[in-house]
C-alpha cells in the first residue's frame, strides 16, 4: 500500500459537522487523501444557523501551521473561514513565504444560514498567493462591490477577481437563479469556460462551498490541472447533494452524503 497524499485544510470548526474543518475531512478521506487541519475558529451551529464564533488566537494559528508544516510533505492547502484579518494575516505568512503549495481559498464570509463568519479585509490578504479562489455569487459580490445575480455577472466578477492575485477564479451559482441547471464560471489562463450540472432539488444544501473547494484541493495535490479539478469537485458535489436529497438531518439546510451512503 502506498502512503497517501496528505492535503491541509484551514478553517473554522462546525459542531454539526456539515461544513468547515468536519466537512473538508470528510471530502479528503472519501477522495482518498489524507487530510490534516488547522483550527481557526470555533463555532456553535447545526442546520438552522450559527449561534456562537469564536475566532482563535492567531499565535496559536500559526503555531498549528508550523507543527503540521514540520512534519508533514502537505501536496495541497485549503482555507476557509479565517474569522479576522489578524489570523489571515498569519495563514498569508505562511503562504508569502511558500509554505503553503497548490493553495485553494473559499472566501467563506457569510454561512448559509446567514451569519456573518469573516470579513472582506480578512479573505484579501489571502486572494494573490490563491492558485484557486473560490466564492459564491455573494461572496464574489462582496469582494467586488458589484452586483453577481446573472451568469454575466458571475463572469465579470470571476475576472475581476483574478486581476487581484488568484490565478484562477471560480464564481459558483448555486444560489444564482439559472433555472434547472446550476451553474459554475471559471476564470484563469486559458481563458472563461461555464460548467453546468443538474439542478439538486433538496435542503441539504450546508457545506456545498466548503466541499467543494476541498474536492478541488484534493484533486490538485493528486496532480489535476486546474480545469479537471474544478469539473471532477462538481461532479462529486453534485452526486454529494443528491445523495441526501431525502435525508432528515436536522431541521433545517442539512448536510451532504460525502461518503456516498445513499449512492
Amino acid at each position: 500500500m502506498t502512503t497517501p497524499t496528505t492535503v491541509l485544510t484551514v478553517a473554522g470548526s462546525d459542531s454539526g459537522g456539515g461544513a468547515g474543518i468536519q466537512a473538508d475531512l470528510k471530502v479528503f478521506a472519501a477522495l482518498g487523501a489524507y487530510g490534516t487541519s488547522v483550527l481557526t475558529a470555533i463555532t456553535a451551529q447545526n442546520t438552522r444557523g450559527v449561534d456562537a464564533v469564536l475566532p482563535l488566537p492567531p499565535q496559536l494559528v500559526a503555531e498549528q501551521l508550523d507543527s503540521v508544516l514540520s512534519d508533514f510533505a502537505v501536496r495541497a492547502v485549503k482555507t476557509g473561514m479565517l474569522g479576522t484579518p489578524a489570523v489571515a494575516g498569519a495563514v498569508a505568512d505562511a503562504a508569502s513565504a511558500g509554505r503553503l503549495p497548490q493553495l485553494v481559498v473559499d472566501p467563506v464570509l457569510v454561512a448559509t444560514s446567514g451569519h456573518r463568519l469573516g470579513v472582506v479585509e480578512a479573505v484579501e490578504r489571502l486572494l494573490p498567493y490563491a492558485r484557486v479562489a473560490t466564492p459564491n455569487s455573494a461572496e464574489a459580490a462582496a469582494l467586488t462591490g458589484a452586483q453577481v445575480t446573472s451568469v454575466a455577472e458571475m463572469t465579470a466578477a470571476a475576472r475581476a477577481l483574478t486581476a487581484g492575485g488568484p490565478e484562477w477564479v471560480i464564481v459558483t451559482g448555486g444560489d444564482v437563479d439559472t433555472g434547472e441547471e446550476a451553474v459554475d464560471v471559471l476564470h484563469g489562463p486559458d481563458g472563461t469556460s461555464v460548467l453546468r450540472a443538474p439542478r439538486v432539488p433538496t435542503r441539504h444544501t450546508h457545506g456545498t462551498g466548503c466541499s467543494f473547494s476541498a474536492a478541488i484541493t484534493v484533486r490538485l495535490a493528486l496532480g489535476d490541472p486546474v480545469p479537471v479539478a474544478v469539473a471532477t469537485a462538481k461532479e462529486y458535489v453534485t452526486r454529494a447533494l443528491t445523495g441526501a436529497r431525502d435525508w432528515e438531518l436536522g431541521a433545517g439546510r442539512g448536510p451532504m452524503d460525502h461518503f456516498g451512503w445513499s449512492a
